[in-house]
């Protein structure tokens, strides 16, 4: 699988896949494999060249199994026994029950970031990302926190989500070179982060766009929802998902997409996408569907 890079001169830079796993359908859906079929989905992404896992500690059916996903992970990872794996965990979000709630305070995230530490066995968080916006706490006093994190060698590599380019630009005045990833929503049906990935791509910071093909109840609607994708799959012989991401990674050399999988299949066939080339008509045809 061909290789992008996350990370800068001051921090180092991580060779991954150039396309990722998205852990959370391990874990949030009611559906969910078994642990031991879950396990195999990322033994597969691994066997087929994937080097990027990103999780969250929020990522479970409810409050009373917090955690659940990096656990997951964490056991996947060194059952299979890879040395290379980034493993992109967030804090942020909380449960109370089934219900999703924020809490971006320093205190919060440092708790959140020891108790990620202690569920992924390790010493430091290769990749340490804030969750979401709390409203109720001032961005700059969260940034602030996940610079203590950082500082204390906690975490290796800081990343945001859900941010807007005023909360990126402060997040760097903030973070400074610890800052090297931002996640935001980014699909064929959602374009309105472009902005943001235009920015990411300017200032050298992975683009790591989630719900690349929608979210888990668009992705099955996707080649109806997204005729141009479909056609261009068709054209080529591949499905429509492997299309989408080859498109997402033809925006910019700084994106790498990290599609969700509960199946072995799925996995395999997203990995494709990042040794399939499309056309400069094709590109066009999609970037302006």
């Amino acid at each position: 699988m061909q290789q992008r890079s996350i990370g800068n001169d001051t921090v180092g830079r991580v060779s991954v896949g150039a396309i990722g796993l998205g852990a959370m359908p391990l874990s949030t859906k009611e559906d969910r494999p078994t642990r031991e079929n879950a396990i195999g989905v990322v033994h597969a992404a691994l066997d087929a060249g994937v080097t990027l896992i990103d999780t969250a500690d929020a990522y479970s059916r409810d409050e009373a199994e917090f955690g659940h996903n990096e656990s997951l992970v964490a056991e996947a990872v060194s059952s299979y026994g890879a040395s290379d794996v980034l493993i992109a965990t967030k804090g942020g979000h909380t449960r109370e029950g089934t219900e999703w709630g924020l809490d971006g305070s320093p205190s919060y995230l440092r708790r959140a970031c020891e108790a990620s530490l202690r569920r992924l066995g390790v010493e430091a968080i290769g990749l340490y990302q804030f969750h979401r916006p709390d409203p109720s706490t001032p961005w700059e006093v969260s940034m602030a926190g996940l610079r203590s994190l950082f500082d204390d060698g906690l975490v290796r590599m800081v990343g945001i989500s859900n941010a807007s380019v005023p909360q990126i630009d402060s997040a760097r005045a903030v973070l400074g070179e610890a800052l090297v990833a931002v996640q935001n929503q980014f699909s064929p049906g959602y374009r309105s982060s472009a902005v943001e990935q235009a920015h990411c791509a300017e200032h050298g910071l992975t683009w790591l766009p989630w719900s690349p093909f929608g979210g888990v109840s668009a992705a099955g609607s996707l080649g109806a929802a997204a005729p141009a994708f479909a056609e261009v799959a068709d054209e080529l012989g591949v499905s429509v998902y492997r299309v989408t991401l080859a498109w997402h990674l033809a925006q910019s050399d700084v994106v790498l997409p990290i599609p969700g999988a509960s199946r072995r299949e799925s996995v395999q066939d997203s990995a494709a996408a990042a040794d399939l080339e499309l056309t400069d008509d094709q590109l066009t045809r999609l970037n302006s569907a």
